[in-house]
Parts: structure tokens; sequence; C-alpha cells
């Protein structure tokens, strides 16, 4: 798969860093072990590598992929590292002072850092399909629609779950109301018995008082 390719004719997408600040011999050194390789294997080479280049070379791919994936609507699992190399920058010259008042000229190198990713053929993605339901494992896509569709179902159970909440809620709310209605309508009913006997025994009370009093006047008569 080496060998400089055309992206109009492959699908696949670019990216380029220009003047970093460290030299394209270094930088060749990192490119050399991503190249032709896998993205997925690509990113765990740059992750543990010890280099200083790595990083801004992982900056860069990373770059790339989302151009392949914005610009071109590739899916990044089945991309690969087509193409990367590193141009010589200007040189920044700069001196350092020595003994005897004597300088000595420094170089800062920087280089023109360029990776290109590319879709994988058909004949490869068609093996890695079946190594991957050979293994029973799922690609990254697929792994990401899993969730999303998770994810969906939980939100649609936590707003039904939510519904019956509130119904149950408002169901209690309504059953105490009508509790409290009966509670008061039995309330009012006795009261409403205690004060016809209340008055009922009132009644011969004051007769038998009206009585003792006419006795009382007779007898004075």
């Amino acid at each position: 798969m080496s060998g400089l390719i055309d992206l109009e004719a492959v699908a696949g997408a670019r990216s380029t860093h220009k003047f970093a600040r460290l030299s394209a011999s270094k930088a060749r050194v990192v490119l050399d072990l991503i190249r032709d390789e896998d993205l997925d294997q690509a990113r765990e080479e740059l992750q543990f590598c010890d280099r200083g280049a790595a990083t801004v070379i992982s900056k860069v791919l990373e770059s790339a992929v989302s151009n392949a994936e914005n610009n071109e609507h590739l899916a990044a699992d089945e991309l690969y590292v087509a193409e990367c190399w590193a141009d010589e920058g200007p040189t920044l010259k700069r001196w350092r002072p020595r003994a005897r008042g004597r300088a000595t000229r420094i170089n800062k190198r920087t280089c023109h850092i360029t990776v290109v990713v590319a879709q994988l053929s058909e004949e490869e993605l068609e093996t890695r399909a079946a190594r991957l339901a050979a293994t029973g494992r799922r690609s990254a896509d697929a792994d990401r629609a899993a969730r999303v569709a998770a994810s969906k179902e939980s939100e649609e159970d936590t707003t039904v779950d939510t519904e019956v909440a509130e119904d149950t809620t408002v169901d209690a709310e309504a059953a105490e109301a009508e509790a409290v209605t009966e509670q008061n309508e039995i309330s009012d009913q006795h009261n409403e018995s205690d004060e016809s006997a209340t008055s009922d025994d009132a009644e011969p009370e004051t007769s038998d008082e009206t009585t003792a009093i006419d006795e009382q006047d007779e007898k004075e008569a």
C-alpha cells in the first residue's frame, strides 16, 4: 500500500502541519512507524512512542481523520495511513556565546509534516469484517450506534417511569383529598347530632325551672 496516491482517484484526506519546531530527521523516525498501518495501530504506536515528535504527529493524524470524516464522509474504521512524510522547513539561526569572546551558531530546524489517510480496499474491509465476526466483536461505528440506541431506550424508559410516577402522585393526592372531604363531612354530621342532642336536653330543664317559679309565686300569694 506504499507509494504516493492520488486522492482524486482514492477516497481519503490529508493534513499538513507547517513550520513544526523540530527537525525533519526526527519526525521521519516516527513517521516510519505508522506508515501503511491501520488507524487503530497507528494511534497505538503514537500513544506509546517516547519521542517528542509523536505528540505533534498524533495531532496531524487526528486532523487528517477529521478531514476524512467531515469533508469526505468516510468512516474512521475504514481508514489507514496511506502516506506520511516530513519536508525540511526554514532554519532559524541563533548564536551562543563561547569562551574568549567567540560565538557559535545554533541552527533551529523546522519541518513540514504531512499525513495522508485513505480508505481501505473492499477486500481488506471484507477480511476485517470476517475477522471481527469470528471473534464476536463489533466495529467502533457499530459500538457507537449500539450505545446511542441504548441511551435513547434508557431515556424513553425514564420518561415513561416519570409519567407513571406523576400519575400515581396525582391519584394519591386525589385519594387524600377525597378522604379529607369525607372526614370533614363525618365530623360535620357528628357536630350537628351533638347540637341537636344538646338542644333536646336543654328544653326540659327550662320547663322545670318555669314550673318551680310558678309554684313559688302561688305560695307567696
